[in-house]
């Protein structure tokens, strides 16, 4: 539990001055057509590995365009701070990453099918003439230094979940479907095998959940635990993605809320996720969220109950009302079972969260989860306040690509 992989991404392989130079000199060039290359890169790279869309990738992502926009900005970002120390640190980033990569089980063969094809689309998309052997290689040795970082760190966190790289999944049972007034379904699920308990884990992580849907295709989601660690059990709450505006049903969602049971059989990888909170510390917690960000939180507060924990903690939640507000009973019984805890929430008839007007402990660490503008907004919030970036931890459910050059 004191594993900490993370400490490998605090040194950044530097740059050979020949390539740098040419990096600066391209960056915006490849901006600028960022978009159109990583279009082409993963329709050239699906229809060379249809298994990859169908089994792995997220085909919702895809639709709309969000896994493109990650790519983009994960590479562009790790590539100006190799030419830029003084840009902020991509430790973040990677890890990130590598968690995500590690709870789909990626291994080192896959990134050779990414840099085959992504270099492919590059030259097709800028023109031969234009990508000469010079600027290849340059833009060949960053990606391979983002790449074996990863890679050598993905390799950490399966060896300290005491597996070959990949070997995550794991088949379950449901033992235990919760319907939520909400609308929101926790489903709690053991191992298959009893001679092989679920592992622990640390209180904010998530794992990936394999959905047999019925065109064939197998779609992993994360999901963020909602219980304390320590019993061979893991729950996860899921909020059904309705159609709208921003894209179809969620297909996995959907499938479990509408097919999942108790006594039912279910893939679930190992725990992974960087939004996690220290089980040694003393100092207070800050736990902000919005709508269904609301379950990595829910999974903080069952260990710091669990644990008897004297740690102060502040619980704010956003949501557009009280029915949609997920795990609130929950949620409350938790507050209300921790001496040194406090909440409060905000509906839409109570206006935005506005942090300036809350007491905020000293010295606390703050765990954000939530959309995209909820996060923009309270970092924002927290910059404003003074609160050092190092203290503030966010996670997003979405590739948050946006956040990559903040």
């Amino acid at each position: 539990m004191t594993f900490a992989p993370e400490a490998a991404l605090e040194a950044v392989p530097e740059l050979e001055p020949e390539h740098a130079a040419v990096i600066r000199a391209t960056l915006p060039l490849i901006a600028a057509n960022i978009d159109a290359i990583t279009a082409r890169f993963y329709r050239e790279m699906f229809t060379a590995h249809p298994e990859l869309l169908r089994d792995r990738f997220n085909r919702g992502n895809q639709r709309r365009g969000a896994q493109q926009r990650a790519l983009a900005a994960s590479i562009a970002t790790y590539a100006s701070h190799l030419v830029d120390p003084a840009l902020p640190h991509p430790r973040e980033l990677l890890a990130r990453i590598g968690h995500k990569h590690a709870s789909l089980g990626v291994t080192a063969p896959e990134y050779r099918i990414v840099h085959e094809h992504l270099f492919a689309a590059i030259v097709a998309v800028l023109g031969a003439d234009v990508v000469t052997a010079e600027i290849a290689a340059a833009w060949d040795r960053v990606y391979w230094l983002m790449a074996t970082t990863l890679i050598d760190f993905e390799n950490e966190l399966y060896a300290g979940a005491g597996v070959t790289p990949g070997d995550v999944f794991r088949e379950t049972v449901v033992t235990q479907r919760i319907d939520d007034p909400s609308g929101v379904s926790t489903f709690v699920v053991e191992s298959a095998d009893p001679s092989r308990p679920l592992p622990d884990f640390l209180p904010g992580q998530y794992v990936s959940v394999g959905a047999d849907l019925p065109d064939g295709a197998r779609q992993l989601r994360q999901y963020s635990l909602t219980n304390r660690s320590g019993d061979g059990r893991l729950a996860f709450a899921v909020r059904r993605v309705e159609a709208g505006a921003d894209g179809p049903e969620g297909e996995v969602s959907a499938w479990l809320h509408d097919t999942l049971g108790v006594g039912d059989r279910l893939q679930v990888t190992l725990p992974f996720g960087d939004l996690t909170v220290d089980p040694a510390a003393g100092t207070p917690v800050v736990l902000i969220s919005a709508g269904i960000g609301i379950t990595p939180m829910v999974g903080i507060l069952e260990h710091l109950r669990a644990c008897a924990s004297e740690r102060h903690a502040l619980v704010l939640h956003a949501d557009r009302s009280a029915a949609t507000h997920p795990l609130r009973e929950q949620a409350g019984e938790l507050v209300a079972g921790l001496p040194t805890a406090r909440a409060r929430t905000w509906y839409e008839t109570d206006g935005r969260m506005d942090l300036s007007r809350i007491e905020l402990p000293a010295d606390a660490d703050f765990y954000l989860c939530g959309g995209a503008g909820f996060l923009q907004a309270l970092r924002a919030q927290l910059l404003a306040l003074g609160i050092p970036s190092d203290r503030v931890h966010f996670e997003l459910f979405t590739p948050n690509d946006w956040l990559l050059d903040a």
